[in-house]
């Protein structure tokens, strides 16, 4: 009779075979995966040569070094913000892209960033957040909307010679030594402008002429390129301080106010400004407004959390975008016309019926915010790295270089694992429950 084969010899088979492909995969994970994480779990014990027991030493310097426990507190405020605010500027342009025409063009363009390394998005912003305005994007823009509202100062470090015939007023203004009369042309030398910072519309000086029951005089820059000239005079070569606002100031009251032309020269009506001193307003010599210190200590990790924001909000939008078009839209149809509003429509059906696929994002982000590197290293310049760091960071910096130290370096990599186990594992029992379902 022809032997059958039992279940029991039939599964011993399939597991024999199932085991012989896995292999290859199990030995990789090994050697790739369970070998690093157990020999660091064992390094953190030991001091920086690695021949002394420690115990808990290298955790508690976690806790007890300053550089440590700034990225300790940096980590939180990257795991707190910048997946919450990438999510949610992903889910905004899921849900406004579906009602423009051109909307697969935005998403293209949102989604772009994803298509760059890390570190060339790091040096991208490195030079958007320079603080020169004529470099770096972010305080161009930041300083042309400032001076939109804010009068700019035009000629900053400008100040007159002992010889000039003028002096301090306190507060950064200058006035005259003598009061000015009629018919007398008035003079007002100054130096400190660079001739490249001079304004476009600045001519040659026009030299001062007496004009009859008028105060009339010329501002101008008492600087001849190259040497030479003369002080208190209009040389042929020596520019008018075009835009320079000047006051004519009588028992503490400004009687009369004029602008430089751009030759310099002014008027003022002799029958308000005769007798008065004339006094050129600290405004004129503020020092120009350059916008914000981005990569300075207070801002750097949120600067750097923008950029990162730029990049994974697309990844965000693609994937909420995917979870939006499996929406029934009889139910949002049906809201509409129960008299929901749009703003209504998206917080009580769109948002909860995107909620497993918010998770998933919202998940996914905070693992891998958890292991930033990249944006923090190459942005933020060596005077803030120290309050930029993170632990990914803090590892690098452990790890290598001539002050490494081993055992704080595998200290460090064993809190990431326990602080990106537990997301993972949220993650893994919320897939198999949407599985069970």
């Amino acid at each position: 009779m022809p032997r059958h084969t039992t279940p029991r010899r039939t599964r011993s088979r399939s597991r024999t075979v199932a085991a012989g492909f896995l292999l290859p995969a199990l030995l990789l994970l090994g050697a790739l995966v369970v070998y690093p994480i157990g020999y660091s779990v064992q390094r953190s014990f030991f001091d920086r040569s690695g021949t002394s027991f420690v115990g808990l030493d290298n955790y508690l310097a976690l806790v007890t070094d300053d550089s440590l426990r700034t990225a300790v507190r940096n980590n939180v405020i990257w795991l707190v913000f910048a997946p919450a605010v990438a999510t949610a500027l992903g889910l905004v342009f899921a849900v406004l892209t579906e009602r423009v025409r051109w909307g697969t063009a935005f998403k293209l363009v949102v989604f772009m960033p994803m298509a760059i390394s890390m570190l060339a998005a790091g040096i991208i912003f490195r030079l958007v957040y320079e603080q020169d305005p004529d470099r770096g994007v972010a305080n161009a823009v930041w300083v042309g909307v400032h001076d939109t509202f804010a009068e700019s100062s035009g000629f900053p470090r400008a100040r007159p010679l002992p010889a000039h015939p003028l002096k301090a007023a306190g507060g950064g203004a200058f006035v005259t030594e003598e009061p000015v009369r009629a018919g007398e042309p008035v003079r007002l030398p100054l130096i400190g402008v660079a001739p490249g910072q001079m304004p476009e519309e600045a001519r040659p000086a026009r030299q001062p002429a007496p004009v009859p029951d008028t105060i009339s005089g010329t501002a101008w820059l008492d600087f001849t390129r190259g040497g030479g000239g003369r002080q208190n005079a209009v040389d042929p070569t020596e520019l008018g301080l075009a835009g320079l606002r000047i006051e004519a100031v009588r028992d503490g009251k400004v009687v009369a106010r004029a602008t430089a032309a751009a030759d310099g020269s002014f008027t003022l009506p002799a029958d308000r400004a005769d007798g008065a001193v004339l006094r050129l307003p600290a405004s004129n010599f503020r020092e120009q407004y350059n916008g914000v210190e981005w990569l300075g200590p207070s801002l750097v990790t949120p600067a750097v959390i923008g950029s990162y924001v730029w990049m994974w909000a697309g990844f965000a939008m693609v994937l909420i975008g995917a979870g939006l078009a499996a929406v029934p839209r009889e139910l949002l149809e049906a809201a509409r016309v129960d008299g929901a509003n749009e703003w209504q429509v998206f917080r009580r059906i769109t948002v909860p019926l995107l909620a497993p696929v918010l998770a998933v994002v919202l998940v996914t982000l905070m693992i891998n915010v958890l292991k930033v590197f990249d944006l923090v290293f190459v942005i933020a310049p060596g005077s803030a790295q120290d309050d930029a760091n993170v632990l990914a960071l803090q590892l690098y910096r452990s790890s290598f270089g001539t002050d490494a130290d081993l055992g704080i370096g595998s200290a460090i990599a064993v809190l990431l694992l326990l602080l990106v186990v537990p997301v993972m594992v949220l993650n893994i029992r919320r897939l198999r429950r949407e599985a069970r379902r």
